[in-house]
């Protein structure tokens, strides 16, 4: 098997599996980490976000970091409607008085330039059925993974993915008790953009101690698998 490579991956690791299958052997299984690392918070590795996050252009990270910073400020001091009416107030502002601005000039000029928005007008803005359901079809998919994993976390599929579960709810309830949902997001926003430049300059050192914490939580999780009871052991190895 170690000769299939490139567009023969996909095919090797079905052969594999169904080998595996048929002599008895432990089936692949799609755990609570790969199962995260193939959500939709896998988007962030997106060329786009990355050099976002990065800072590879510094005004537009800034101008997305700083509108999004704002916008979740405004969401904790004021409600939803608020906001959002806020800020197509302040839009509807800007657009008429510059409509307005572009009147009093052609008067005064006696130009007849037309509409200021006419370019903007005229372009389509309509979402073409196509890439709606291109879109649909992608959340959708993730919607099936999600509930199909919640399922087999809830129903113990896999006791030590259920654990992990059991664990991350419980340390979730402490966050609960001293933050709210809208703090947790502009904290979020604030470790998104600033995390990845910190973590790109000191990479190397970063990698050491991340790979000690993860040989200590896979010692401790062998360790717990051991202690296991018989049965659960031989529910694991079906």
């Amino acid at each position: 098997m170690a000769s299939c490579c490139g567009d023969g991956n996909l095919h090797c690791r079905c052969i594999v599996t169904e080998k595996r299958q048929m002599k008895g052997g432990p089936p692949n299984r799609i755990g609570i980490d790969s199962f995260l690392s193939s959500s939709p918070v896998s988007l962030i590795q997106s060329p786009q976000v990355k050099d976002l996050v990065h800072w590879r252009d510094p005004k537009k990270s800034g101008v997305v970091f700083g509108l999004s910073l704002l916008t979740l400020l405004s969401l904790a001091a004021f409600s939803v409607i608020s906001v959002i009416s806020y800020l197509l107030l302040a839009l509807l502002c800007v657009t008429i008085s510059f409509r307005i601005y572009k009147s009093v000039v052609q008067a005064v000029q006696k130009s007849n330039d037309g509409h200021p928005f006419k370019a903007l007008m005229e372009k389509d803005v309509s979402i073409p059925p196509e890439t709606f359901h291109k879109h649909v079809d992608v959340s959708l998919t993730y919607i099936n993974r999600f509930l199909k994993q919640m399922s087999k976390l809830f129903l113990v599929e896999d006791l030590i993915d259920s654990l992990k579960l059991a664990v991350v709810m419980w340390l979730l309830t402490y966050v609960g008790a001293v933050f709210n949902g809208i703090t947790i997001l502009i904290l979020a926003d604030i470790l998104l953009f600033a995390v990845p430049p910190f973590y790109e300059k000191n990479k190397t050192q970063i990698d050491r101690y991340m790979e000690i914490a993860r040989t200590q939580v896979n010692t401790t999780m062998a360790k717990l698998q051991e202690k296991l009871p018989g049965a659960v052991k031989r529910t694991k190895a079906e």
